[in-house]
């Protein structure tokens, strides 16, 4: 005969087991998977204007007013917050929350933001001021206040890149010779400056911090740049290449061109493996999370190039702001807050 304990006992167990079961089938709640476009406009009219598009649907779900003509945008690695440098005026960045897709802060930097990256471990924003000053600011995202200040070596410093392992920053620095600094985090001070080609602009950290990738808007070109800090490739591309991505798993880079193109770049080869016609003017560009899909805002004609990594062509077409420049990682990670 079965004893109540046992049967008391039993019952407990299925029952905690079965809360343990539907725990595990629970969907995950995913966060949207955004792209913030910044709209610069164009002088004497500005833009103030973050388009957000769900990259799941390619449908616009929301704008953000921001400070006046931003260019650089960062979404933070837990996806909570993104980044914006405005440009005209007093150099300023807004912090746009996710949740609400509204502007939480405005931080002061130095003058004619551009550039904007986040450390991997979400603590900094690192902000590239192009201004006569030539400074990198770095903001506290506990605070979203600027703690630190750095002089750069090179004048009009424009991208930013930071290493995987957050020991490193890369500043692409536009005139008068090309150059990109390298700041080393722990200090906040520049350890290197490497020499590139005319005009640099974009820059991109390979996953696994390998290698970085520079686009040279002077010489049609990119260079590449190994973990010692120094050039080992340079790579021809179309016509004044301005923005630079990796894919997530590192295999492909991609590079907008102002000849209505995209270069893909292949890295185990340093050469080009294919040219994607977009629109008129891509700037930025960027990659979803799991590299299936990659955007690329084009300013002339104010839209957004949607390209299947697949086959390398475009997709969609979406219509944002003006002057789409979107310069930076500006597509939110997959899942934020997601249950370990």
């Amino acid at each position: 005969m079965k004893s109540r304990g046992n049967i008391t006992s039993r019952r407990s167990i299925a029952a905690v087991t079965g809360l343990a079961l539907a725990w595990l089938v629970t969907p995950v709640t995913a966060v949207a998977q955004n792209a913030y476009i910044t709209n610069q406009g164009a002088y004497p009219n500005f833009s103030n204007k973050v388009t957000v598009i769900d990259t799941t649907t390619n449908k616009v779900v929301a704008t953000v007013d921001v400070g006046l003509a931003p260019a650089g945008v960062a979404v933070t690695p837990d996806g909570s917050k993104v980044y914006v440098a405005n440009q005209a005026v007093n150099g300023t960045v807004s912090v746009i929350d996710t949740a609400t897709n509204a502007v939480s802060a405005t931080v002061a930097v130095g003058s004619n933001p551009v550039g904007v990256a986040v450390k991997p471990d979400g603590g900094k924003v690192y902000v590239a001021n192009k201004g006569r000053h030539s400074t990198v600011s770095v903001i506290d995202t506990a605070t979203d206040s600027v703690s630190t200040t750095i002089d750069i070596d090179g004048l009009t410093p424009m991208g930013v890149a930071v290493t995987p392992d957050g020991s490193k920053v890369y500043v692409a620095n536009d005139v008068p010779n090309g150059t990109v600094s390298v700041i080393d985090t722990a200090t906040n001070t520049v350890s290197a400056t490497v020499a590139v080609g005319r005009h640099p602009v974009g820059v991109a950290v390979k996953p696994d911090g390998s290698k970085l990738y520079v686009a040279n808007k002077g010489n049609g070109n990119v260079s590449v740049i190994d973990a010692t800090n120094k050039v080992v490739a340079t790579i021809g591309v179309g016509l004044a290449p301005f923005a630079v991505a990796v894919a997530p798993d590192g295999s492909k880079v991609y590079v907008t061109n102002l000849n209505n193109s995209v270069s893909v770049i292949d890295t185990a080869t340093n050469a080009v493996s294919a040219t994607i016609s977009v629109g008129n003017g891509p700037l930025g560009v960027a990659f979803t999370p799991d590299g299936s899909k990659a955007y690329v805002a084009n300013q002339f004609d104010h839209t957004v190039s949607v390209i299947t990594t697949t086959s390398n062509t475009v997709v969609a077409t979406i219509d944002v702001g003006t002057s789409p420049i979107a310069f930076g990682i500006f597509i939110l990670p997959r899942f934020a807050g997601t249950r370990h």
